[in-house]
């Protein structure tokens, strides 16, 4: 009995070392149990390396080297090569147990791990994060949707883009995410997505109707020549540090005050734009026009004023179309393309360590080089990189990229040493774009590394992978980094996961229908209508790295906004955000209670039918009588009423 009430503690105090040993033996999903034993064993569960190797263990990239060991294996010329791999599968169980070829698979076991490991040494992962988004089940939440009430009628107001908002870079006392997206009414909609402030997945805050409407509201603000271009993805940009957000709207930028919910500044632009960059502290955002590229330093003083006095008995300066052509003033220099319309903009992020950007902006779009700017020398273009593809979006990663080091990974040939030197050579970063490529969907991984080896040095391509079979079926709209994978969307509804190498597919989920609510329609619920995802974005924050499960994908349809969460059962649903059955109208509850009648009318109509059909000789006795009235069919002696006399007798 002594012994019996001193175990608990016996074993609690075990080395952690000792423990992970027999953690090992246990599978995965009863890991997590065990968390709720004690703090001390919550830290041995969520161990790194234990859910690294069981990462490793269940890739996909792991189980294809094991499978073309296999095949060469079998091969006749490879026979001698691998005879001790043989004697090893069909040897005695005392050559088995032999501490040499135990250390022998052991040590092939650790090299090979470190050949498929994705991350970097100065990288932080959490690889039960890392192991929940590569093995756990998924579930698609979508967010609520907002309505426009015109008296008894609710409609659906569309999404037109979406950016991440996380105040003052997540320092306002609750960790808030929310997301931001433009309506078509005009409106500015915030969501909680993480629930810090409300319903998580429900929206907050919505603004005024037609405040991103370039001259205000008004009746012409219908026409689709005002509202913001469906065909522009990256429409919206959001700075953290003063809680604002940038809108695309056509030819003018619309500054909106997220926390007032106000537009504040306006700037326009001699065409259209076609998108925008993020927006980094301390340096100008990049935008992007179906003829040029600009830059916009909102530290620049303010051409709009809210407290000007507004002139109805002269037209406004914003109206003359001469305004432009006698301007005294010079244009801004801005970079003229070639080819129209870019539609993607990334500034490159310096090597890992240093959290800023570089100088360095990357741009594409439908045409087929990537072109490289340096933002010292701007309007200058500095270099380009062919593609040959039309790319939709960029990404990417602070870290060196080797096409050849990734081939050789792959075959388990590198040791760890030389896995380790590839990933600390170099100030290198990766380039990371997504697109089409006749008809097929084209991913591209680029290794970008300075001439002179300093950071702040100009960037030249050294290293080129193109993966235009096995990435998408159809074009590759959105591309992000998601943990240690690459995530991205396409236009067959899909979003998968690849390994950094660009070859390896981790794992795929679809999309789907939406079961929001939308206005009635022939085509709300036929096949093949499923979404697809525009444009995806990752949760992460920094308040996140010690909540386990909190990295997920939120993405865009085109008019709606949804989120990839990897929890099994949805974290919201539509239902959640409805109102109350006491609340529901007194015309909508006579409107379910008549298609509920009606119902019921069809179905006992559909079932004398068919008794009628399968019994055509008892038709005298069952069919006493048919009426040729128009509101009236009797069926087997019973009425069924059509009309508004549904199921009144």
């Amino acid at each position: 009995m002594t012994l019996c009430a001193q175990s608990p503690s016996h074993w609690d105090e075990l080395p952690h070392e000792i423990l992970l040993q027999i953690l090992c033996y246990l599978e995965p999903h009863q890991l997590p149990k065990l968390q709720l034993v004690s703090r001390n064993f919550r830290d041995v569960v969520l161990d790194d390396e234990l859910w690294k190797r069981h990462c490793f263990e269940r890739s996909s990239w792991y189980a294809f080297l094991r499978n073309r060991r296999k095949v060469f294996a079998s091969l006749p010329e490879s026979s001698l090569s691998n005879a001790t791999e043989a004697e090893d599968e069909n040897g005695s169980l005392l050559d088995q147990y032999d501490s040499c070829r135990f250390d022998k698979r052991h040590y092939q076991f650790l090299q090979d791990m470190a050949n498929w490991d994705p991350a970097f040494p100065d990288e932080h992962v959490s690889w039960y994060n890392e192991y929940i988004q590569r093995q756990g089940p998924p579930a698609i939440n979508w967010l609520e949707t907002p309505h426009l009430k015109q008296g008894s009628m609710e409609h659906f107001i569309e999404v037109r883009g979406m950016a991440l908002f996380s105040p003052n870079h997540g320092d306002d006392g609750l960790g808030s995410l929310l997301a931001v997206s433009p309506l078509d009414d005009g409106s500015v909609c915030l969501w909680d997505v993480n629930g810090t402030r409300g319903k998580r997945g429900g929206i907050i805050a919505t603004s005024q109707p037609d405040i991103l409407f370039f001259d205000g509201r008004g009746d012409q603000n219908t026409r689709r020549s005002k509202k913001i271009d469906t065909g522009v993805t990256e429409c919206v940009s959001v700075n953290n540090s003063n809680n604002r957000a940038v809108f695309a709207v056509q030819s003018h930028l619309i500054e909106v005050d997220l926390s007032r919910l106000e537009v504040v500044n306006r700037h326009s632009f001699e065409w259209s734009i076609t998108t925008l960059s993020q927006i980094q502290d301390g340096i100008p955002m990049t935008v992007g026009t179906s003829l040029g590229i600009h830059l916009q330093d909102f530290r620049a003083p303010s051409q709009f004023h809210e407290d000007v006095v507004e002139r109805l008995d002269v037209p406004g300066e914003e109206d003359n179309p001469f305004k432009g052509i006698f301007d005294p003033n010079p244009l801004p220099p801005y970079a003229s393309l070639s080819q129209p319309t870019p539609t993607s903009i990334l500034h490159l992020p310096r090597p890992a360590g240093d959290n800023a950007v570089s100088d360095d902006i990357y741009v594409a779009g439908r045409f087929s080089n990537i072109l490289h700017y340096d933002r010292r020398h701007f309007p200058k273009i500095v270099g380009s990189i062919y593609s040959g593809s039309r790319l939709s979006s960029l990404a990417a990663l602070p870290y060196p990229f080797s096409t050849l080091d990734h081939e050789v990974r792959r075959r388990g040939e590198l040791t760890a040493e030389r896995v380790h030197e590839c990933k600390t050579a170099g100030s290198g970063r990766t380039l990371i774009a997504g697109g089409e490529y006749k008809t097929k969907g084209s991913l591209e991984v680029y290794g970008l590394d300075t001439v002179d080896l300093s950071s702040d040095g100009p960037m030249q391509q050294n290293s080129t992978m193109k993966n235009r079979y096995t990435a998408a079926s159809s074009i590759i709209l959105s591309v992000i980094n998601h943990g240690t994978k690459v995530a991205f969307s396409d236009g067959a509804g899909q979003i998968k996961w690849f390994e950094r190498d660009g070859y390896t597919e981790c794992r795929r989920i679809k999309v789907g229908h939406s079961d929001v609510p939308t206005q009635a329609s022939l085509f709300a619920s036929m096949p093949g209508s499923d979404d697809l995802a525009r444009k995806i974005l990752s949760t992460k924050t920094r308040q996140d790295r010690d909540r386990p499960n909190e990295d997920n994908v939120l993405f865009w349809t085109g008019d709606k906004l949804g989120m990839v969460s990897f929890t099994g059962d949805a974290l919201f649903t539509p239902d959640d955000f409805r109102e109350n059955t006491e609340e529901i109208t007194e015309e909508e509850h006579q409107r379910q209670k008549y298609s509920h009648r009606m119902r019921k009318a069809l179905e006992k109509q559909a079932d004398d039918a068919r008794k009628i059909t399968q019994s055509p000789n008892n038709c005298d006795s069952e069919c006493r009588t048919i009426s040729p009235s128009r509101d009236t069919v009797i069926v087997g002696g019973e009425s069924a009423f059509w009309g508004r006399n549904v199921g009144e007798h």
